[in-house]
């Protein structure tokens, strides 16, 4: 499975993807509507940005409590139900007069629940694609999201315009409306992926598990916070550029169709590694010109070219899988989805803080300074290494202690086991010996930090 083609032959597919679509559009407009509908009420830097990134804080919360349910209720039941109350709590903040503050509330909510929808989706996705399909499933997933976000901008830009921002509110709610009925129409039924009872204890002891690995606590960072702090900047469009933050988002979305288009389609499996930390850090470089106020079409070049670096999140999250097995992968995506949405709340409120006593344009500038100091603080984990073992995160094993016997890896790659080439011509006594001492000294700090990385 190799073409974009390809996946939509896949049974479910294109329900899966039209249902992921309508609710990407849903989110588009709501936000926009929101963020516009607070900063008119506030006047609020702050404020109109935790309106349009605030519910991504709300799922650390979900992320703590309900992401065991991801692999243990049944996919379309949880899809289904999950869009219903996305769009009656969009509709409830369209009611005019509503407090501020009960904006927010019915934002927490829903940030809630959200932390569960990434975990089931990406799992299904799973399900639907076979192996060698889901990282171009993922990018055609994303390249959707890309295309709809133009299109929701600028849709939105026109929609708060023409009619207002409630009326773009009910709109985003009947997108939400029109997903649920997708995902009943369109999925099939499935059964659970995983058995037992879904509880908050379950769900600590699993994000527990996954971040003791620390392969995939580099990965989980490098997901979760320079993107983050880069979607604090795009929090800050609307105080920059009050009436072309709609057009700033679309070509946010632009860029980052182009970088998931060009990593999911057209990279090669060797050069994937190798550009994870380039496309981490391009994604900011150009938030630094916001530094010095530029115009408008320059503001929207930066804005461009920086996006692209969002295909880094593609390349990672297969780095992800590779680490996690089959069984936890709905787990695994879920705590990565609702990661990168928390630290993008944390990026907003941050953005928006700097704002507050300064200028948008200079809380751009600094939270990208914050993102390039985190990718180049975690590029050395990133770097290309040796696969690690797939074992399940509630099965695996801290590493034994050194005994002075060959590791299992070594007695796979027949080194200290004894076991010889029958070509080569056996060594001197003296030096067996001498070999053997050396196998016997106790590793060194540098060993075991390399056999850590």
């Amino acid at each position: 499975m190799h073409t974009y083609r390809q996946l939509f032959i896949a049974p479910e597919f294109t329900a899966l993807f039209l249902m992921s679509a309508a609710q990407v559009a849903a989110q588009t407009l709501s936000g926009l509507a929101l963020g516009t509908l607070v900063h008119a009420s506030t006047g609020s830097p702050l404020l109109s940005a935790l309106a349009m990134f605030g519910p991504c804080l709300a799922q650390v919360v979900g992320a703590a409590t309900l992401l065991s349910a991801a692999d243990r209720l049944p996919p379309r039941a949880t899809l289904t139900g999950l869009a219903l109350l996305f769009g009656l709590g969009t509709a409830a903040q369209a009611v005019p007069g509503l407090p501020v503050a009960a904006v927010f509330a019915v934002l927490a909510g829903l940030g809630t629940a959200a932390a569960l929808g990434g975990g089931v989706r990406y799992g299904l996705l799973n399900e639907i694609l076979p192996a060698e399909g889901r990282l171009l499933g993922r990018a055609a997933l994303n390249v959707s999201a890309g295309v709809v976000q133009v299109a929701g901008f600028a849709l939105g830009g026109i929609l708060v315009s023409a009619l207002s921002a409630r009326g773009a509110l009910l709109t985003g709610a009947g997108l939400y409306l029109a997903a649920a009925a997708t995902a009943r129409c369109g999925l099939s039924r499935r059964p659970p992926r995983a058995t037992g009872r879904p509880s908050p204890a379950e769900t600590w002891r699993t994000n527990a598990r996954l971040w003791a690995s620390r392969p995939r606590r580099h990965v989980y960072l490098a997901l979760w916070v320079p993107n983050g702090l880069i979607a604090g900047c795009e929090s800050l469009y609307v105080s920059y550029a009050p009436r072309y933050a709609g057009l700033l988002f679309a070509c946010g979305a632009l860029g980052m169709l182009a970088g998931d288009t060009a990593v999911g389609r057209f990279v090669p499996a060797r050069w994937r590694h190798r550009l994870v930390v380039p496309l981490c850090l391009l994604l900011a470089v150009p938030y630094l010109l916001f530094g010095l106020h530029p115009a408008l079409p320059l503001a929207a070049a930066a804005v461009s070219l920086a996006t692209v670096g969002y295909g880094a999140g593609l390349l990672l999250q297969e780095r992800l899988l590779a680490l996690t097995p089959p069984e936890a992968s709905g787990h695994a995506l879920g705590l990565h989805t609702s990661g990168m949405l928390t630290w993008q709340g944390v990026g907003a409120a941050l953005a928006g803080a700097v704002a507050e006593r300064t200028s948008a344009a200079t809380g751009m500038a600094a939270t990208a300074a914050a993102s390039i100091a985190v990718t180049l603080a975690l590029a050395p984990g990133l770097r290309p290494g040796p696969p690690q073992p797939r074992t399940h995160p509630a099965t695996a094993r801290a590493p034994r202690r050194h005994t002075g016997s060959a590791s299992s890896r070594e007695k796979r790659l027949g080194l200290g086991s004894g076991v010889t080439d029958r070509r080569a011509k056996p060594a001197p006594p003296s030096r067996r010996a001498k070999s053997s001492r050396v196998r016997s000294r106790p590793p060194t700090l540098t060993s075991m930090f390399r056999s850590l990385i």
